[in-house]
C-alpha cells in the first residue's frame, strides 16, 4: 500500500492542486511513484467537480508540471487510508485537525510551509482575489516546501520498508 499524501486548501481549485502537482513531480523525479500516492482536497465543498482556477493552471503548464484536476471535498473518512494530510494554511490545519476523528489522526496533519527551512511564515497566501503574481508567488513557496516534504516522506517510506 503506499504511503499517501493529501494537499488541503479551502476550494481545492488553487493552492492544494497546485501543490499536489508539485509534489507529484517530485515523488516521479525521486524514483518514488509506485511507493507514494498524492492528492488534493479542500475543506470545503463550494467547486467540487470544477478543474482548477485557469491561473493555476497557467503557471504550472508555464513551469512543465502537469495540472488534470478535479476539485473535491476532503471527508472525515480519509484520514483512515492517509499518511499525511498537508494543509496550505493555518486555517485549514485548524478545520482539519477539529475534523480528524481521533488524536492520531489529528496528528497527520502538517503545514506545507513547515517543510521549507526558510520560510518566515508558515501560511501559503490564497491567491484567488489577487493577481497573476500571487499565483506565480504560490508556485514558489509550494517548490521550496516540496523539497523538504520529500525528504521526510522518503524517510517514512524506508521506515515502513524495513
Amino acid at each position: 500500500m503506499p504511503f499517501s499524501v493529501c494537499f488541503v486548501c479551502t476550494g481545492n481549485i488553487c493552492r492544494s492542486p497546485m501543490a499536489e502537482s508539485v509534489f507529484r513531480a517530485r515523488v516521479e523525479e525521486a524514483g518514488l511513484g509506485d511507493l507514494v500516492a498524492v492528492d488534493s482536497a479542500g475543506t470545503d465543498g463550494w467547486h467540487e467537480g470544477d478543474g482548477a482556477d485557469p491561473r493555476t493552471v497557467s503557471v504550472l503548464r508555464a513551469a512543465d508540471y502537469e495540472s488534470d484536476h478535479v476539485a473535491r471535498q476532503f471527508h472525515a473518512d480519509w484520514f483512515a487510508r492517509l499518511d499525511l494530510v498537508i494543509a496550505l494554511d493555518a486555517g485549514h490545519l485548524r478545520a482539519l485537525r477539529r475534523l480528524a476523528p481521533t488524536a492520531a489522526d489529528a496528528d497527520k496533519v502538517r503545514l506545507l510551509r513547515s517543510y521549507d527551512p526558510a520560510a518566515d511564515d508558515l501560511d501559503v497566501p490564497d491567491p484567488y482575489y489577487g493577481d497573476f503574481e500571487g499565483f506565480e508567488e504560490c508556485l514558489r513557496m509550494v517548490e521550496a516546501a516540496s523539497e523538504g516534504l520529500l525528504d521526510a516522506v522518503r524517510e517514512a517510506v524506508e521506515r515502513r520498508a524495513a
